[in-house]
């Protein structure tokens, strides 16, 4: 019999099939839990501690979604294809749940619009062999492409230089500012309350911590606290955090296709990654901002409250350079605006979701490492049965990983 993962059999169980939750939400004095940050991993967390019976404060300092997020924005990419099958089954399960819960809301949060993976000659041999051995085992629809197949498909693509490509025909992007909007208001429409505020944590005593300080000097009290708040996390923990999070800039740039040209939009070209001497992304057509790209490359250091947010012009030089050489129908396109967001990167591109060494009712969760708003249904629904059910965090994003 094939060994389970930790990860695919702790999401395998229905939400309601785990018996101290189930018993817990018969209880008429429910816990209370406080959530500060309501984006990708602290919504999700929210919605799954009231579907499991929970009393819930969602806290936001700006609002879900937010400009200054890293859950912000129009779009995010979502596919399976990672070295690591734990992430694998992470994005399975997530997929499904953002089917679910875009059919429950009637919200195409989820475009299925394909992902294909180029690799350079020279570069990410060793991802995409093993990425493509997970996809078989987990049974995720895949492709591989040999360089004259992706030519002979996308032709709006220079192939030149390409060795091989994967292609992923149910993976897509999601409309992440949105989404985060769409959960806050299932949360408040369950039950839950949001508040606009920015919370930091309260004195711990005897293992616990039992309320954070707003910003307009309330105490707010719970049973339990999970802190999900993207690049704070680390400031306002900064003995246990500050050495393992580093907040990187990171830019994004949109370039304007010609008039009625639907070759660089879905179907005709689905999300692509190009890994070469730098990873380089794209999201074509979404939300009608034009042809999106990125650079995946760690950016300087950030600070995400007070930093600048204009577009450096080394970096659309650099944008323009690559659209030029690979999508050359584009190297006249106009530049027509772009981001700036963050990554928040742990050492080992690995999550943080395990409880406070001194608060055994504080949660960490953060460490988005820049893949992580894809992964927020099933983290959600991971994190609130740790929560609740006083699971055992999952040691691949624990703590102890950084000390031995």
């Amino acid at each position: 019999m094939r060994r389970r993962t930790l990860i695919g059999s702790l999401i395998a169980a229905p939400l309601f099939g785990l018996t101290g939750r189930k018993a817990m939400a018969r209880k008429a004095d429910r816990p209370h839990i406080v959530v500060v940050g309501a984006g990708a991993f602290g919504g999700w967390t929210a919605l799954y501690l009231l579907k499991a019976g929970a009393r819930v404060t969602l806290v936001d300092a700006w609002g879900p979604g937010h400009t200054r997020a890293s859950s912000g924005g129009e779009t995010r990419v979502i596919r399976h294809a990672y070295s690591d099958r734990r992430y694998v089954e992470l994005a399975q399960r997530s997929l499904a749940l953002w089917r679910e819960w875009s059919a429950v809301w009637a919200r195409p949060l989820f475009h299925e619009t394909g992902v294909l993976f180029l690799r350079q000659e020279g570069y990410a041999a060793e991802f995409l062999r093993e990425a493509t051995g997970h996809l078989a085992a987990t049974g995720v629809p895949h492709e591989t492409l040999k360089a004259g197949e992706i030519a002979a498909r996308f032709p709006q693509l220079d192939a030149a230089g390409l060795a091989d490509g994967l292609f992923e025909p149910t993976a897509g992007y999601l409309l992440a500012r949105r989404a985060c909007d769409a959960v806050a208001e299932a949360v408040q429409a369950m039950g839950g309350e949001l508040l606009i505020a920015s919370a930091r944590p309260g004195p711990m005593q005897s293992g616990m911590m039992k309320t954070v300080t707003l910003s307009d000097g309330r105490q707010l009290g719970a049973d339990s606290f999970v802190f999900a708040c993207g690049p704070w996390l680390g400031s306002l923990f900064p003995e246990l955090l500050a050495a393992r999070l580093r907040v990187t800039r990171q830019e994004v740039y949109y370039f304007g296709t010609p008039a009625g040209d639907r070759r660089y939009a879905p179907p005709a070209l689905p999300v692509w990654a190009v890994f070469g001497d730098r990873l380089w992304y794209g999201i074509p057509g979404g939300e009608r901002r034009g042809f999106k790209l990125a650079d995946d490359t760690h950016g300087p250091a950030f600070e995400p409250t007070a930093g600048e947010r204009s577009i450096d012009e080394n970096g659309v030089r650099r944008a323009r350079a690559f659209i030029s050489e690979r999508f050359p129908g584009l190297a006249a396109a106009p530049f027509t605006g772009g981001r700036v967001c963050q990554y928040t990167n742990t050492p080992d591109g690995d999550f943080i979701v395990d409880r406070h060494p001194e608060a055994g009712n504080l949660w960490l969760v953060g460490g988005g490492s820049g893949h992580g708003f894809k992964h927020g249904p099933a983290l959600g629904e991971l994190i609130a049965g740790q929560v609740l059910d006083r699971q055992p965090p999952t040691p691949a994003f624990g703590l102890a990983r950084f000390t031995g």
